[in-house]
């Protein structure tokens, strides 16, 4: 009998276990469960004998790989992969997977949440602003910029988005205005939400020069990686622009520099929250599940990110 491990430093949500275990049960699979472990030495004796592996935002790294002698697939149960060693991985010859647009919905509801906290001053009793009538920019049109732009139509905010690798008809197709540069989206919104992913390319790419292009008053939202911005530059242009805000569901490694020196214009959340709802937690677990029955089953690698 195969053994599917759900490993999870933070609590995985007692209603997505409750969904997942019927789906294993039925494949005929074993599910076995590691939550809120401490220490890695945990991990590693618990990945010996899995053939299975999913996780959250736990780290797979070489390590954890060499230890599991019998692991065919791991999914990262979520859209960003950035925690799983896919080197190793492809060495050993297992298969790397995500769960792409299964918590899209959950960061995107949050993107708006934080900007109406922020537009309303955290809610401290002086009058703020109204998104009606703004214009935010996706920068990076994909599942979540997506359910971003839905939700920003119901406030009435004028909505852009750059995406190199979406046609423009798709754009259009969905009710919004493509711009051709990543210098015309942030040189024309007043909020810019941004959601590409951490990798060589784009790390430290959202510098002083291409946020300094927004209009008085800008803000980017932030629910990628905070390795894709330029940490140093942001704060010079915090201190060089007064009217600009930053609002993150991750927090930057300067934290204390804002803390110190910019009261009112940054709101960064406790921990990674994107895809903290019980919805998300649910259809992330669900599709990893179903995938990795389906690789088993029928040799399906759709979602595979590894070579």
């Amino acid at each position: 009998m195969k053994k599917i491990l759900v490993a999870t430093e933070k609590p995985f949500a007692k209603a997505a276990i409750d969904q997942i275990a019927p789906v294993v049960k039925e494949a005929g699979y074993e599910l076995a469960l590691l939550e809120k472990y401490t220490d890695k030495a945990q991990l590693l004796d618990a990945v010996k004998d899995a053939h299975a592996l999913i996780v959250r935002s736990d780290k797979v790294t070489r390590e954890v790989i060499e230890a599991a002698s019998e692991l065919k697939i791991v999914v990262r149960a979520g859209a960003g992969y950035d925690n799983l060693d896919l080197e190793a991985c492809t060495e050993k010859g297992i298969v790397a997977m995500n769960t792409p647009g299964q918590n899209s919905n959950a960061v995107a509801e949050l993107v708006l949440g934080m900007m109406v906290f922020m537009a309303r001053n955290g809610y401290n009793g002086t009058a703020g602003t109204e998104l009606r009538g703004k214009k935010i920019g996706i920068h990076a049109y994909g599942n979540v910029g997506h359910y971003v732009a839905e939700i920003a139509k119901g406030f009435g905010m004028e909505i852009y988005a750059f995406d190199p690798f979406v046609a423009k008809e798709k754009i259009e197709a969905a009710g919004i205005k493509p711009v051709d540069t990543v210098e015309e989206l942030y040189s024309t919104c007043d909020y810019v939400s941004l959601h590409i992913p951490a990798n060589d390319k784009t790390k430290q790419s959202i510098n002083y020069d291409l946020l300094n292009k927004m209009p008085k008053g800008g803000a980017l939202v932030n629910t990628a990686r905070k390795e894709v911005i330029h940490e140093e530059e942001l704060l010079k242009l915090m201190a060089d622009r007064p009217d600009f805000a930053y609002i993150s569901d991750i927090a930057p490694d300067c934290k204390a520099d804002f803390e110190a020196n910019f009261e009112g214009r940054f709101f960064f959340t406790p921990k990674k929250m994107g895809a903290q709802t019980a919805e998300a937690n649910i259809n992330a677990g669900v599709a990893a599940a179903k995938q990795i029955i389906g690789f088993f089953e029928n040799g399906d690698e759709t979602f595979r990110v590894n070579k």
